[in-house]
């Protein structure tokens, strides 16, 4: 995944967060518009959005940082 990728997946994530979100749930809204991004990938970008919005959006960054910690400590 290119910088540019990442970050079209983690503005996808920002904008569709919401505080009861699953995992699961957050993957497929993220899947409807990035088809191609694996688990992986939109772990990772959610890790990037946290860094790039933490100051703009506490609430919706928090909720990334939950998703992304679960998804990056499940084997």
């Amino acid at each position: 995944m290119d910088a540019a990728e990442m970050q079209a997946i983690g503005a996808t994530l920002m904008r569709i967060v919401t505080p009861e979100m699953t995992p699961k749930q957050l993957v497929k809204a993220a899947r409807k518009e990035h088809p191609s991004a694996s688990k992986k990938d939109i772990a990772r970008a959610a890790f990037f959005s946290i860094i790039a919005n933490a100051d703009d959006d506490h609430g919706k960054a928090k909720n990334l940082q939950a998703f992304a910690i679960a998804e990056r400590t499940q084997p």
